[in-house]
């Protein structure tokens, strides 16, 4: 019995350490397949086959036409070559978004969780004031007082992207700074812009590093809902949203022109997800 049992024990362990390792093949995977996509969105107007905005052949072309994989839209343009734009267009986009929002509200929670006292009930006071209001709302205020365009949307929804980060980086630098070899540091006279950077911000980075990846998916159905509602850059540029917008008309006769344009948004939403849950579970598993 016991010979049976111990059996047992070392068939589930073993089954475990397998279940742990497929996990873990899955979230390279996953981070790899977004990589991938990265690289994709930065070379896409080369491989593009024809350019984004040129009229290359007839109008409603279906896909698997000759010359055109997935066909051309209501003005005879490559759709195959305006995804391809639209997705640089929408991932890069999502890439700067979480960029700005790690600085910036990196560094906010930062000086506030390091220097503590009144600097720490301001800052945290103003990022509050961005966490009460409405997001989304306030981000198609600010690109309609702005203007419709690419960059202006980046800027609207940069300002209501940074408060999380700030937050995440405080909270994570206040548990930090209550360690003891930190108040041993402290003590023997470290300096606190020392501190933070050679301790507080080495420890603060990943946190922020598992928001930002878990964030992207959650961007780009964000920056395409800005640009469906006409916020985006302007016709004729190539923005995964306004494609889908536009193609609206054409729906039940030529289907691909606004289906295809909302697959690819759901497409790089997905990738995003599984890749911050990967991201997530490699650096939990690190620590």
């Amino acid at each position: 019995m016991t010979t049976l049992t111990s059996s047992r024990l070392e068939r589930a362990s073993a089954w475990r350490q397998d279940a742990a390792a497929r996990v873990s093949r899955g979230d390279l995977v996953a981070v790899v397949v977004a990589g991938l996509v990265t690289l994709l969105a930065l070379v896409a107007p080369l491989v593009a086959p024809h350019g984004s905005t040129d009229r290359v052949g007839a109008p409603f072309l279906a896909p698997g036409s000759p010359g055109f994989l997935l066909g051309t839209d209501e003005l005879g343009r490559d759709l195959l070559s305006r995804l391809l734009v639209g997705v640089q267009s929408t991932w890069l986009s999502a890439l700067v978004v979480v960029a700005v929002g790690m600085v910036v509200g990196g560094l906010v929670g930062l000086v506030a969780g390091a220097v503590g006292g009144v600097v720490d009930t301001v800052l945290m006071r103003v990022t509050d004031l961005f966490l009460s209001l409405p997001g989304p709302i306030l981000a198609i205020a600010v690109v309609a007082a702005l203007g419709p365009s690419l960059p202006h949307t980046l800027v609207a929804v940069s300002i209501v992207w940074w408060p999380l980060y700030a937050r995440i980086a405080r909270g994570e630098v206040r548990a930090l700074a209550a360690r003891p070899h930190l108040e041993a540091a402290k003590v023997s006279g470290v300096g606190r812009v020392a501190l933070a950077r050679r301790h507080l911000l080495p420890g603060a980075v990943p946190p922020l590093v598992v928001a930002a990846s878990l964030d992207v998916g959650l961007l780009v159905m964000t920056l395409a809902g800005l640009s469906f509602l006409g916020l985006g850059a302007p016709a004729p540029a190539a923005e995964l949203g306004a494609m889908t917008a536009r193609g609206f008309t054409y729906l039940l006769e030529y289907w691909w022109i606004p289906v295809l344009p909302g697959l690819a948004v759901a497409f790089l939403a997905l990738v995003a997800n599984v890749a911050g849950d990967g991201i997530r579970d490699l650096m939990g598993d690190r620590s």
